[in-house]
């Protein structure tokens, strides 16, 4: 797993009408002369009132008549822009294959480690083999003395362990790096699936992990892999009781816990962490390291202590295995299927091997495979007019911090500081990743991914007493998503984001505020949400709210928190306000940043009227389609148990409610079901 910039991105899941005012200064965007609406229409249903269920309304159609894919968890916007965006990048990489190149270029690699994943007859006379190395060292182990150099071996192949060494921004001077060490290894997707005794599906889920355990270790030739797979469980459920929460991992401030590492014994007594920090390669670069969760380390270390060698060592053999399943033969890369996209998210078939083969490519390769897809898809003048964008919605931002009620001149003056240094990345990196250094063989599955883990974690660990790159970037191109980074005090959007229905060329303006301008105004708002809020505009932790300011942000942050705790997408399964807290601000405040900046282009004209609706309802109904998805039972809940956004329907009707220009543009009054009265409306920028 890449640590790398999990800590500082704030990700986000692309989850009778008002009049225009004048502005000058602001651009606009001529609209195409073909003016079409950029609405699908023909998903609308009819029957359902946008007053009482918009997200109903407008995807109505779509939701009856539309099936998720077997060999999808959920299907939507996102997913389909996602399913669109294969069908390239696999004719890039078969193109490849079918030409020469310069050994050791990108080209080659990509080609190679394709070819190595589409190799299914090696794949099933090698067997468990690949491996054979790393199980011949986890069953070699004799004493628990050698258990810490063990875990960074793992940790440089890409194999979950109960902690992760990584570096980072340090979040208090974005200038350097830190090393940081924070929780990880478990084989659930969260605590809650091990410590929610009284949810039947999450116990009968414990019970089918169990069983999938034992047979991915009696498929490695474990001797005893039924107690041992039951002995792994109980491992993981005692780490779970000590690992922190997840919206307790959502507080910036209680995560920084700046440590000697000469001292990490005092946190974690009889547990050899100057041997971890040495073999990791921080203890040279560095004599302190940031800890996430520091009671966690002590329970760990206690964990440790009590617990049978072979209990561990079985437990590390399980998580090399459960890495690896999917790059080994059919019996482990089904069985890996079975559990964790059968029973954990509800699928019911794989994808075709070629999309697992694309998939496989971008996690290892992703920046090289990037690199060719923006030179093939993505048009410079998608950046263009992006830039006219996030030039309005950063200055409908200035205008509604100076225009805030409930906050004071001084925080006024740091919020506009921090907006003003903004950085703003559209596309594509300025500089592509060096893959010089790594190496893939083509009939080498398992060694190609242990290659490729390691190449990450070494340039990971590199940056440690180097200068913070601001050019890096988090995602590739071809990542249909865009983020917030807290210690960049940046917003990120691909270019694989910029197409329908997030960004339509050939629409008329209304359609593309409403879609990718309230994403733009949910990443510029997440420098402000509960989270980003405390950081400042040179990327580091600083309190610098008033403490009379501060109070009453957080009074409307607790409102829009009890708002989404009374959302259920599921019997007995609730949204998690504080969990999806940050995420929600985002789309409140975003949506409303977007509306301001759709009305500052329209430079005092009136919007013109497009398939019988106005310009206001497009830019909701715009907003609206964006969320427009399905999600399996199984796939519903882990979202709702790990995921810090809200489901669909909540993004959509969740956000307008609180939406003074929603209630004009569709005419929403009282007794109607999205009616809320003004003063209980949530507005925050």
């Amino acid at each position: 797993m890449n640590y790398t910039l999990l800590s500082t991105l704030a990700l986000s899941l692309f989850a009778a009408y008002g009049s225009a005012s004048a502005h000058e200064g602001h651009d606009h965007h001529p609209a195409p002369a073909a003016m079409t609406s950029g609405i699908d229409t023909q998903y609308i249903d009819a029957k359902v009132r946008p007053q009482d269920d918009f997200f109903q309304h407008l995807n109505g159609e779509w939701l009856k008549n539309t099936q998720i894919p077997d060999d999808k968890s959920s299907w939507g916007s996102f997913a389909k822009l996602r399913d669109d965006t294969l069908p390239q990048l696999r004719g890039i990489i078969e193109e490849l294959r079918t030409r020469k190149h310069k050994a050791g270029s990108n080209e080659q690699k990509i080609a190679d480690l394709y070819a190595s994943y589409m190799n299914e007859a090696l794949l099933e006379k090698q067997g468990v083999k690949p491996l054979s190395g790393e199980l011949g060292q986890i069953r070699g182990v004799k004493d628990k003395k050698a258990l810490p150099g063990l875990i960074v071996r793992l940790s440089r192949i890409g194999v979950p362990t109960p902690y992760a060494v990584y570096v980072s921004t340090d979040a208090r001077d974005s200038l350097k790096h830190a090393a940081y060490i924070t929780q990880s290894g478990l084989g659930l997707p969260d605590r809650d699936y091990y410590l929610s005794k009284d949810d039947a599906r999450l116990a009968g889920i414990r019970t089918q992990y169990v069983a999938h355990v034992a047979q991915i270790l009696k498929l490695a030739g474990h001797k005893t892999p039924d107690a041992a797979a039951q002995a792994i469980m109980e491992f993981e459920t005692a780490l779970a009781e000590v690992q922190w929460s997840k919206v307790d991992n959502r507080d910036p401030v209680k995560r920084y816990n700046k440590t000697e590492i000469a001292k990490l014994g005092d946190l974690a007594p009889g547990y050899d962490w100057l041997d971890v920090m040495g073999k990791a390669g921080v203890a040279t670069k560095t004599d302190y390291v940031i800890v996430n969760q520091p009671s966690y380390l002590k329970g760990f270390a206690r964990l440790v202590d009590a617990t049978p060698l072979d209990t561990l060592k079985a437990y590390f053999e399980w998580q090399l295995l459960r890495d690896a399943s999917p790059y080994l033969s059919k019996a482990f890369a089904d069985a890996n299927f079975a559990f964790y996209e059968g029973v954990i998210s509800g699928v019911t078939a794989q994808p075709p091997r070629w999309k697992r083969g694309v998939a496989t490519v971008e996690g290892a390769i992703g920046e090289g495979l990037g690199q060719l897809y923006v030179t093939q898809y993505f048009p410079a003048e998608r950046k263009v007019r992006m830039d006219v964008l996030v030039k309005n919605l950063m200055a409908a931002y200035k205008d509604s911090i100076d225009r805030l009620d409930w906050m004071g001149p001084d925080t006024k003056r740091e919020a506009q500081d921090k907006l003003a240094k903004f950085t703003t990345k559209i596309g594509y990196p300025s500089k592509w990743r060096d893959y010089s250094a790594l190496s893939f063989v083509a009939g080498d599955l398992a060694g190609n991914m242990r290659r490729a883990a390691e190449f990450s974690y070494k340039r990971n660990i590199a940056k440690l007493g180097a200068p913070v790159d601001r050019e890096e970037w988090g995602m590739t191109p071809q990542t249909v998503n865009a983020y917030y980074r807290s210690t960049a005090n940046e917003i990120v959007f691909p270019a694989a984001i910029l197409q329908p229905p997030f960004f339509n060329a050939q629409a008329d303006d209304a359609v593309n505020y409403g879609a990718i301008g309230a994403v733009i105004g949910h990443e510029i708002s997440h420098g402000f949400d509960d989270k980003g809020s405390q950081s400042d505009g040179n990327g580091n932790l600083r309190d610098w709210w008033t403490a009379d300011d501060r109070a009453k942000f957080k009074a409307k942050a607790d409102a829009l928190t009890k708002q989404y705790d009374g959302y259920s997408p599921l019997p007995g399964y609730n949204v998690n306000g504080a969990l999806t807290l940050g995420e929600n601000i985002a789309d409140n405040s975003g949506l409303a940043i977007a509306y301001k900046a759709y009305k500052l282009s329209l430079q005092g004209q009136p919007a013109p009227v497009i398939d019988g609706l106005t310009g206001d309802q497009r830019f909701y109904m715009g907003f609206g389609q964006v969320w427009r998805s399905k999600m399996r039972e199984a796939q519903q809940i882990k979202q709702v148990k790990t995921d810090p956004h809200s489901p669909g329907q909540f993004r959509a009707n969740g956000t307008v409610v609180n939406q003074p220009g929603f209630y004009d543009a569709f005419g929403v009054k009282e007794g109607d079901k999205l009616y809320v009265a003004p003063e209980n409306r949530i507005i925050i920028w």
